[in-house]
C-alpha cells in the first residue's frame, strides 16, 4: 500500500513512516505543514492518506479542509484522519462528505499498532474506521431521538458497528452467535427507521448517516 502521511509532529511523522514502512507499506510522501497537503496528495495518488487534523501555519483544521478537498478533487481517495482529542463536528463533516473510506482515530491509537493497521487497511479497502470514544461521543450526544428506544444490547452492536467491525467480529467481542448478532442489527435498523441490509460497510455509512443528522 502507497501512504503519505501530513504530520507536524517531527517524532509522531517518523513514527508513523517506521511503523507503516515496518509493516510492507510504501511512504510515498510526507508533509509537515497544512498548504503541503493538497499538492503532495495529488502529485502521488496514493492508495491512503494519514492526515493530522490541525496542522501548521493556523493549527485549526488544515488537515482536515486539505482531506476533504482532495477527496473532492479525486473521488474516493481513502483517508485516515488522526485527532488529539475527540472533535464531534470535524467527525460529522468528514462523514457527511460521503464516508466511503474514511477513519477518524484519536492519535493514542496510533500507539495500539495492530488497531492502528487494521484501521488504515479497512479504510484502505473503501470501508470506515472510527475511534471507540468518536463512537461514543456521536451516540450519546444525540438527545430525543430513536436511538433511546434501542436496548443496550443494540447499542453496543451499533457501536461496533459504527467502528467498522463485521458480523463475525462483533459476535466474538459480544460473545454471542452470528445468528443473534443478524437479529439485533435488523432490530436496530428498523427502530432508526433505516432499511434492514447486512451488505458491508453501507451499513454503517447508513446508521453514521442517521446519527450526524443528515
Amino acid at each position: 500500500m502507497r501512504v503519505v502521511i501530513a504530520e507536524d509532529n517531527a517524532l509522531l511523522r517518523e513514527g508513523l513512516v517506521l511503523l507503516l514502512t515496518s509493516a510492507g507499506h510504501e511512504v510515498a510522501a510526507v508533509a509537515s505543514t497544512g498548504p503541503e497537503i493538497l499538492p503532495t496528495l495529488l502529485e502521488h495518488r496514493p492508495d491512503a492518506a494519514v492526515l493530522d487534523v490541525r496542522m501548521p501555519p493556523g493549527f485549526r483544521d488544515e488537515g482536515l479542509r486539505a482531506a476533504l478537498e482532495a477527496r473532492a478533487r479525486v473521488p474516493g481517495l481513502p483517508v485516515l484522519v488522526l485527532s488529539q482529542y475527540v472533535e464531534e463536528s470535524y467527525a460529522a463533516e468528514l462523514l457527511g462528505g460521503g464516508a466511503s473510506g474514511v477513519g477518524y482515530l484519536l492519535k493514542d491509537r496510533v500507539g495500539r499498532v495492530d488497531e492502528f493497521l487494521e484501521a488504515l487497511d479497512r479504510v484502505a479497502g473503501g470501508g470506515t474506521a472510527l475511534d471507540p470514544e468518536v463512537v461514543t461521543e456521536l451516540l450519546t450526544r444525540r438527545r430525543d431521538s430513536p436511538l433511546d428506544s434501542l436496548t443496550p444490547r443494540e447499542r453496543e452492536v451499533l457501536k461496533l458497528m459504527a467502528e467498522g467491525h463485521d458480523n463475525t467480529t462483533i459476535a466474538q467481542s459480544l460473545v454471542v452467535t452470528e445468528r443473534a448478532v443478524s437479529k439485533h442489527i435488523g432490530n436496530v435498523f428498523l427502530k432508526l427507521g433505516l432499511p434492514p441490509s447486512d451488505s458491508g460497510h453501507r451499513r454503517v455509512l447508513a446508521v453514521l448517516a442517521y446519527l450526524n443528522g443528515r
